[in-house]
């Protein structure tokens, strides 16, 4: 499957990237697996998406849960909390 990953605000800037197209494997069905399986590459990428970060997440531009099941060319967004003012 065939999915967007969309990165932003000091997760973009900590991976050096905004933006990647990913190819999956057959494993890998929802959100919680994403995040799992990009920290594989190691280094930064486990550091940023580790548990320990609270991240938020968005399918489809839509808040959502870790175990949101993905479906082919959907997009996944990976985001720190939002703090204000």
């Amino acid at each position: 499957m065939k999915i967007q990953c969309r990165f932003f605000a000091s997760v973009r800037e900590a991976l050096g990237t905004s933006f990647e197209e990913i190819e999956l494997p057959p494993e890998v069905t929802t959100v919680a697996a994403v995040r799992a399986y990009l920290r594989q590459r190691g280094g930064v990428w486990d550091e940023v998406l580790s548990d320990k970060n609270l991240l938020r997440t968005a399918y489809n531009q839509q808040m959502c849960a870790a175990d949101t099941a993905l479906t082919e060319q959907c997009e996944v967004a990976f985001f720190p909390p939002v703090t204000g003012g």
